[in-house]
């Protein structure tokens, strides 16, 4: 079995309740409604924007998303996840969102093209491919944006010590962490203006272990804010971000 079809088996088995129940707890949907206020902040997408969603699961960051922007298409190889975030799109009455199975399109003129945690379930000749595909999608003057676990991060050297089985149980066998830098330079290959942020130090890791704490995830966040600061120990957080921007 290769690694896409790993990858859809694991994400068929996610996606078949697991997911439902975890990510509609207090602390994730916190940690969903605040990726949302750093994707607007940091891309400057705007209630016209077109936004395209590389593996959007079901869809609980993109539902948030869409009452901000003008149009989101979210993208998942899952069957299941794409079933539950056309029904949560229904139930919330959410008519500028849809969702589709399959990968990247062919073609678009989107002013935002984000991945929440995609980057690094990619090999790495696909991750080294992505950057151009997605520059060939962007609108002139349009915003990449991605979240992904960065390989220097502390939360998962103590993680892998402390509780090695739990951090098995949330990963799949082709994931990794990557290196932020490295990372980036795929984007400034493709003609992107790039730069990279640390997003966080240890909410995301708080609300995926204690995911209906959401008074702990808020006061780690406001935590995280203050670490964020000091370069030397922003070096060592868990998530980074990448914003890649097309020139006009």
């Amino acid at each position: 079995m290769g690694v896409l079809e790993r990858e859809r088996a694991y994400h068929d088995q996610l996606y078949s309740g697991f997911a439902q129940r975890h990510f509609a707890k207090a602390a994730v949907r916190a940690l969903r409604a605040h990726m949302v206020g750093r994707i607007l902040a940091l891309t400057g997408a705007g209630p016209r924007a077109r936004v395209l969603s590389l593996g959007c699961g079901i869809g609980d960051t993109e539902l948030l998303l869409a009452p901000h922007v003008g149009e989101v298409l979210g993208i998942d190889l899952s069957p299941p996840a794409v079933a539950q975030a056309r029904a949560d799109a229904v139930r919330l009455g959410i008519a500028n969102a849809r969702f589709e199975e399959g990968t990247l399109p062919d073609r678009g003129d989107f002013d935002l093209v984000m991945a929440i945690f995609f980057l690094h379930h990619l090999p790495d000749e696909e991750l080294a491919a992505l950057p151009g595909r997605v520059a060939g999608l962007l609108a002139p003057g349009g915003a990449f944006y991605s979240l992904d676990p960065s390989r220097r991060r502390l939360s998962g050297a103590v993680g892998r010590f402390l509780v090695p089985g739990l951090m098995r149980k949330y990963q799949t066998e082709d994931e990794r962490e990557l290196e932020p830098e490295s990372t980036a330079a795929h984007f400034r290959r493709a003609a992107l203006d790039t730069r990279v942020e640390m997003y966080d130090f240890g909410s995301s890791p708080l609300a995926g272990l204690f995911p209906s704490w959401r008074l702990g995830y808020r006061a780690a966040r406001r935590l995280d804010d203050a670490i964020l600061r000091a370069p030397t120990l922003a070096r060592l957080g868990s998530n980074f971000e990448i914003i890649a921007r097309k020139s006009r």
